[in-house]
């Protein structure tokens, strides 16, 4: 009979028949190859405990540990601001915001109230990002900046220039003047001279700051123009009659005109 390495087959025992102690010898090799295959037997067991242990350690330290070791406690736990919960600030992506929980969740995964205050943070984050998104809120300064930013209100707002005190009170009371003598003395035929004292006016303060005759006279004439058809609309689809009267639409309509008047005698460069 012939054993090579651990393995052995009864396939390849051999007798001679000639020998006395066959019964004998047969039972020797018979036992050890029951001692080969219970030793294998004995190792893949072994080997499988082993592989068991492992993996039970690898899941321990996966999940805080054993029961005996203390639990970490999220320390902003009792704050209200979900996004200081969560150490976010409120411009923070949805990503962001998701990577935040995961973290957060795997650091304290071994305190139920720090997970159950953690997810209670995310959550009331998503709802409210998915409110905005469905009721988008006008932001009031967005849109003014982006007015007062665009081309148009750029190239008007650049004709004009803040001059000094001294001026803006001379004009000031130029036309409060006007305004007061257009109430209080109103005639049949309307407002004709104190509106035409408005242009003269208009015409002089713009002349004394830019000392430029035609400038004066084209920023003078276009802007009564302006302000009388930009006064009648108002006062005849927009405002509602201000004063009581026969001439009551003129009087409110040269009000109007003053004021546009006052600012482009003071402000128009």
């Amino acid at each position: 009979m012939t054993l090579s390495g651990l393995t052995g087959s009864p396939s390849q025992y051999c007798f001679q028949p000639n020998t006395r102690s066959r019964g004998s010898s047969f039972l020797r090799k018979a036992s050890s190859f029951t001692n080969i295959k219970i030793s294998k037997e004995h190792l893949r067991t072994k080997w499988n405990m082993k592989r068991s242990s492992v993996l039970i350690c690898a899941m321990d330290a996966s999940f805080g540990g054993s029961a005996n070791e203390s639990t970490d406690i999220f320390p902003r736990i009792g704050v209200r601001d979900p996004y200081k919960r969560l150490g976010i600030n409120k411009e923070a992506s949805e990503d962001e915001i998701q990577s935040a929980r995961n973290f957060l969740i795997q650091r304290y995964c071994g305190h139920k109230p720090s997970v159950d205050a953690i997810e209670s943070a995310h959550d009331k984050i998503i709802m409210q990002k998915f409110y905005d998104r469905k009721n988008p809120k006008i932001d009031i300064k967005k849109k003014v900046r982006a007015v007062t930013q665009s081309r148009i209100v750029q190239a008007v707002t650049s004709r004009f220039e803040t001059p000094s005190n001294n001026g803006i009170i001379k004009t000031s009371i130029a036309f409060v003047v006007l305004g007061l003598l257009t109430v209080l003395f109103p005639t049949e035929e309307g407002p004709t001279l104190q509106v035409a004292v408005s242009v003269i006016a208009t015409i002089y303060f713009i002349h004394d700051r830019l000392k430029s005759k035609l400038r004066a006279f084209l920023y003078g004439g276009g802007a009564f123009a302006f302000s009388w058809l930009l006064g009648t609309f108002l006062m005849v689809s927009v405002i509602p009659p201000m004063l009581k009267g026969p001439r009551s639409l003129e009087v409110s309509t040269s009000l109007v005109s003053y004021v546009l008047l006052w600012v482009a005698s003071t402000y128009l460069k």
